[in-house]
């Protein structure tokens, strides 16, 4: 068996490089792709959190006005006759 010229070796690591590139580009496609599907997730959650507080703040808003909260009234001690 020969041994691999240098020419050789250098079209087997250019092939190897080349394969390992495409499969960078393939995760990162995926990745990119997760990327904006959480960002599109992100910003819907934001929507509904500000809705819903949106309806908090409308809720408070017809509370009435309770003045002050009423005084607690201390139980009576079962030790007193």
């Amino acid at each position: 068996m020969a041994t691999p010229t240098q020419i050789d070796q250098v079209a087997e690591r250019t092939e190897r490089l080349l394969l390992r590139y495409r499969e960078l580009q393939r995760t990162n496609k995926l990745l990119t792709e997760q990327v904006a599907s959480l960002e599109q997730e992100r910003d819907s959650l934001k929507s509904r959190l500000g809705a819903a507080r949106a309806r908090i703040d409308a809720l408070l808003e017809r509370l009435p006005d309770a003045g002050p909260p009423p005084a607690v009234r201390a139980a009576p001690r079962k030790d007193t006759p």
